[in-house]
C-alpha cells in the first residue's frame, strides 16, 4: 500500500535542474524560464486516484490520474509534448 501524500509542499531547492531538462531536450528558453519557478505542490491522494497540482507564479498544472494505470499526460501547456506514464510506485523520505 502507497502512504498516503496528501498535502500542501512548499518549494525549497533544486540542484542540477538546468542539466536535467537538457537531458529531457527542452529548449533553452523554456529550461530558464523553468530554473527561475519555484513551485509548490499540492497533492490530494485517496486510494489509488491521486491529483498533483503544481502551482507557480507562471502556470499552475494538474496531474490527474490512478496507480498503477497508464495514461496520457498532455504537456501542451509546458512544452507541447504528450507522454504515457504509469505511476505504480513511491518513494519517499522527509
Amino acid at each position: 500500500m502507497v502512504p498516503n501524500l496528501s498535502g500542501y509542499y512548499r518549494f525549497v531547492s533544486q540542484e542540477n535542474m538546468d542539466n536535467y531538462l537538457r537531458a529531457l531536450d527542452i529548449n533553452v528558453v523554456l529550461r530558464k524560464v523553468v530554473c527561475l519557478l519555484k513551485p509548490d505542490k499540492e497533492i490530494i491522494h485517496t486510494g489509488d486516484h491521486m491529483v498533483i497540482r503544481t502551482i507557480t507564479s507562471l502556470r499552475d498544472y494538474v496531474m490527474d490520474f490512478d496507480l498503477g494505470v497508464q495514461f496520457e499526460e498532455d504537456l501542451g501547456p509546458v512544452d507541447g509534448r504528450k507522454c504515457q506514464p504509469s505511476k505504480t510506485s513511491f518513494s519517499c523520505s522527509m
